[in-house]
């Protein structure tokens, strides 16, 4: 088994790419989505699913989806990225790694969680910097034999190249991902999605 990412800056891009993997036998458990929700653009109604999924981890709405992993997203704010709407492994992960505790240290089990399923961990600080700029990540643990599907997938919905997004935060300045920066909101959230038209 293999963990295969991808960061969107459109979140309709990323939700069709789960539904993609979904749809060619990854099974919706080993499938996780965050997207970042500081403008709160990412609003639907509650189910079930979603409050059972994020009892316990200060969540406060739910997005409904389309099917499979989708319609159990919860919204919970991560500090460093916000407001997040977030499902599967990956948020149940990095809420665990917090003792059942509200999401107050989450985002440094959200790296650790991405480390520990084989992510790089310079890799990691830009997927995290990415959903804090307003993105949406999508990683899926695949069977080896999925794997060159999976990740044809992510490309086929414009997952950003990573080895370039870092290039463009280092040239900004960005050293990595640090839970304690102000979370972008605001202009700041809107001129990070204006650029990339998201």
């Amino acid at each position: 088994m293999k963990t295969v990412t991808g960061l969107f800056d459109n979140y309709d891009q990323a939700s069709d790419a789960v539904g993609e993997l979904e749809a060619t036998g990854v099974p919706h458990d080993d499938i996780s989505i965050v997207a970042g929700n500081s403008g709160g653009r990412l609003t639907g109604e509650a189910s079930e699913a979603g409050e059972d999924a994020a009892a316990g981890a200060g969540v406060g709405a739910v997005v409904g989806g389309a099917g499979g992993l989708l319609t159990g997203l919860g919204l919970m704010a991560i500090p460093g990225l916000g407001p997040v709407v977030a499902a599967g492994w990956l948020a149940a992960t990095a809420v665990g790694a917090v003792g059942g505790a509200v999401v107050g240290g989450a985002a440094g089990g959200i790296i650790g969680a991405m480390t520990e399923s084989g992510v790089p961990e310079s890799d990691a600080h830009v997927y995290a910097e990415g959903v804090r700029r307003g993105g949406t990540m999508v990683i899926a643990r695949v069977e080896d034999d999925l794997v060159p599907d999976a990740e044809q997938i992510l490309k086929q919905y414009n997952s950003v190249d990573i080895a370039h997004r870092r290039t463009e935060y280092e040239a900004g300045g960005w050293t990595g991902f640090d839970p304690t920066d102000e979370v972008y909101t605001g202009d700041d959230l809107e001129s990070a999605r204006g650029r990339r038209n998201v």
